[in-house]
Formats: structure tokens, sequence, C-alpha cells
């Protein structure tokens, strides 16, 4: 995968039912926001997070606080018209690792990586859910 020289590459393993994928790891320590869905689906409440490292299967948060943040919600990117699907794997402190509901398309994770996003070549107003 072609992406920014500026990354670090490791290694993360994410289960899936009984077989375990291996996916490369980048440390990007970018800005985020988690969206959890709102009691009686009222809506949605934001927190601010950052975005350690990512992969295609998963990615490694840190929050100010992990009180009242359920299982599951939603990762975005200021600039990135995509909300992505969270279950938590594991929480440590502010340190909150997760894997996506749904793989990540290369291509999304190369505008995550590199930052392309900030660009602003996205239409305002359209988010797509992954």
């Amino acid at each position: 995968m072609a992406v920014g020289a500026e990354a670090t590459i490791s290694t993360v393993h994410v289960e899936q039912g009984l077989e375990a994928k291996k996916f490369e790891r980048f440390v990007v320590n970018r800005p985020g926001v988690v969206y959890s869905v709102l009691p009686g689906l009222a809506g949605l409440s934001p927190r601010s997070c950052q975005v350690v490292d990512i992969s295609r299967g998963g990615a490694c948060l840190q929050m100010f606080t992990t009180i009242g943040l359920p299982d599951h919600y939603y990762l975005s990117f200021a600039g990135l018209a995509v909300r992505i699907g969270c279950a938590e794997i594991h929480r440590l402190d502010g340190r909150v690792g997760v894997r996506f509901i749904k793989l990540l398309p290369e291509g999304l994770l190369s505008k995550i990586v590199r930052g392309d996003f900030m660009a602003g070549d996205n239409l305002p107003g359209r988010v797509r859910f992954q």
C-alpha cells in the first residue's frame, strides 16, 4: 500500500470469529471525534479523541475520559465525510482499542494516513457510514 513516508508501520492483530487477520498499522496521531448514539436513538453525542494509530481493521484512540462511553460508536475525522463503525475491544484509562465493524477500504485508509481529507475536496453535509 502506498502511503505517506511519515507514517510509522507496525502490525496489529484483529480477531474476527475463529480467524485472526493481520493488518499494517500506521501511527497517525490525528484528532478525531467519536459519536455515540444517545438512549432511545435521540441523537448522537460527540466526544473528542486522538487517533494514535490506525489499520484497515481497527485503531487505537486516546481520550480525556472514557466515563459513559458505550462499547459501540462511530469514529469521524474533521474534513472527511465518513463515520466509521467501531466496536471496542479493550480500554485502559484513556486509551481505547477498537475493531472496525467493516474493514476500511484501502483508499480511505490511505486518505486518513496521508491527511488528504484536509484539502477539503469533500462535499459539505454528505456523511457516509462505513
